[in-house]
């Protein structure tokens, strides 16, 4: 089993940046994918990126070169540096690990609210 805690969210002005942490305990050896989801009000959620166990990285179009995924292993974080934030980019983000028997663990969220 895993634990997911997200932080770093906020109010930040178009145009500006801030940068989410995810905190795994537990089960951390056997996470093979963690990523950055996001729901905006009466949205579903999306993938907005993610890392694999060998650092290979993917992102949504809509983040692309705005966003960065990393992880620090001797921290157990991932991180999701966002920069040039938009409006739409509003929504709670939500931290996800699938390990590698398949199973998924989220994190409880945390809320970004970027103004115009």
């Amino acid at each position: 089993q895993v634990q997911l805690v997200e932080s770093g969210g906020g109010l930040v002005q178009a145009g500006g940046s801030l940068r989410l942490s995810c905190a795994a305990s537990g089960s951390i050896f056997s996470i093979n994918v963690v990523g950055w989801h996001r729901q905006a009000p009466g949205k579903q959620r999306e993938l907005v990126a993610r890392i694999t166990r060998t650092g290979r990285t993917n992102y949504v179009d809509s983040v692309k070169g705005r966003f960065t995924i990393s992880r620090d292993n001797a921290k157990n974080t991932v991180y999701l540096q966002m920069n040039s934030l938009k409006p739409e980019d509003t929504a709670v983000y939500y931290c996800n690990a699938i390990m590698d028997w398949g199973n998924e663990y989220w994190g409880q969220g945390t809320q970004v609210t970027v103004s115009s």
